[in-house]
């Protein structure tokens, strides 16, 4: 979109410095990527970064607005987490990159979560872009390295020692985003610790580390709660339904009550109208719509193509909504002259005592291919997978 640094970087861009850029990054985590990278991050204009972050703020405007009752409902029965907060610590929105009827280039909502995504390593991706290609430098963000840490350690680590925080997550090692689970002990000093290896003792949590038992104050949850049910023969000592003194960032709950499920509640011009399966007007075109489980990861269960055959099949359609189809511009050109589509994240923190959310780091995704999944592209295509946006002047 932005044709000065988009031409910078395509003259500058080869095969040699993408290599670099996955070298310097696996050498600063100690790991790789479990997700493909983009050759090329995205650039788009500060008027394109005002149509977001005014849209964004319109989004929390209305969420904050929502009664704590109906948001409750959101949560399945069985899984209810004791001791919630009083507002999610992790807020991402999704928006497709689109164009409007008049030809302008503008966000559409996708979907919205409070869940962490890559934190700890979009910024490093972005530091690793600048390192690559030094004429980035002056468009990254302008947030510090030390500010970008002191947010994340006020929030996640908040007064207690570091090592009585952990990252937890369901057998890391094997996660697609290791790298980010290696770039946060880095970043923050904590440990990352599966969900098999905690001990209970009463409402105490412990890990083990060198032999010594350590007490667990603060958790950093990244664990999806009703993915676990999915695991055939887990065995853990400590069930997320159990009452426990240990403060979550983020709460279990809000990744139910922040989801697809407050998409048909939404109202604004960047936001495309949603309906819940079960409330599907009559007069509405199915063919206009895509079908999405409420509660998916990474687009699993997302049906582009529903059929009136599709939906009546569905046994639970109070889980499922219809939100109607955008279609994403591509605007992006790489060095073939062919042109892809992407989606861009925003990842806000919110501290346990601000009013509202800040915007630390985005997080884009680039395709050639009608979902913004990297298996969905050609096998020898560039310019798809995770990437990164810079605003430029």
């Amino acid at each position: 979109m932005i044709k000065k640094y988009r031409d910078e970087f395509n003259v500058q861009f080869s095969q040699e410095k993408y290599a670099l850029m996955k070298s310097k990054l696996k050498e600063k985590s100690g790991s790789e990527p479990g997700f493909r990278l983009s050759e090329s991050p995205i650039f788009l204009s500060q008027e394109f970064k005002k149509k977001l972050t005014d849209a964004s703020d319109s989004i929390i405007d209305q969420i904050k607005n929502i009664p704590d009752e109906l948001l409750l409902k959101s949560i399945p029965e069985n899984c209810f987490v004791p001791n919630d907060s009083k507002h999610a610590h992790f807020f991402t929105i999704d928006f497709g990159i689109c164009k409007s009827v008049n030809g302008e280039i503008e966000p559409r909502l996708i979907e919205l979560q409070a869940f962490p995504s890559l934190y700890a390593f979009q910024n490093v991706y972005e530091e690793t872009f600048c390192d690559v290609y030094p004429f980035l430098t002056e468009i990254k963000n302008d947030i510090s390295p030390q500010e970008y840490q002191n947010h994340l350690s006020e929030l996640i680590i908040g007064d207690e020692n570091p090592e009585n925080v952990i990252l937890l997550e369901i057998y890391p090692e094997k996660q697609k985003t290791a790298i980010d689970f290696a770039l946060t002990e880095k970043l923050l000093g904590i440990k990352t610790v599966c969900l098999t290896k905690v001990i209970k003792e009463g409402k105490k949590l412990f890990y083990e580390n060198d032999g010594r038992k350590i007490d667990i104050r603060r958790i950093y949850n990244r664990v999806i709660f009703d993915e676990l049910d999915k695991i055939p023969n887990l065995k853990t000592e400590f069930d997320f339904k159990d009452e426990v003194d240990v403060k979550w960032i983020t709460h279990p709950n809000w990744f139910f009550k922040i989801s697809k499920y407050l998409l048909p509640l939404l109202k604004h011009s960047f936001v495309p109208k949603s309906y819940f399966l079960n409330e599907f007007p009559e007069d509405e075109n199915l063919e206009n719509f895509v079908l999405k489980p409420l509660f998916s990861f990474a687009g699993s269960g997302v049906d582009l193509h529903p059929t009136l055959e599709k939906t009546k099949a569905i046994q639970d359609p109070e889980n499922f909504i219809l939100q109607k189809k955008v279609r994403y511009e591509p605007v992006f050109k790489d060095i073939n002259g062919e042109f892809s589509m992407a989606e861009i994240r925003l990842l806000y923190i919110w501290k346990e005592n601000d009013e509202r959310p800040i915007l630390l780091q985005n997080l884009a995704r680039m395709t050639k291919a009608a979902m913004v999944n990297v298996d969905f592209n050609k096998k020898d295509a560039i310019w798809i997978g995770s990437s990164h946006a810079f605003f430029t002047p």
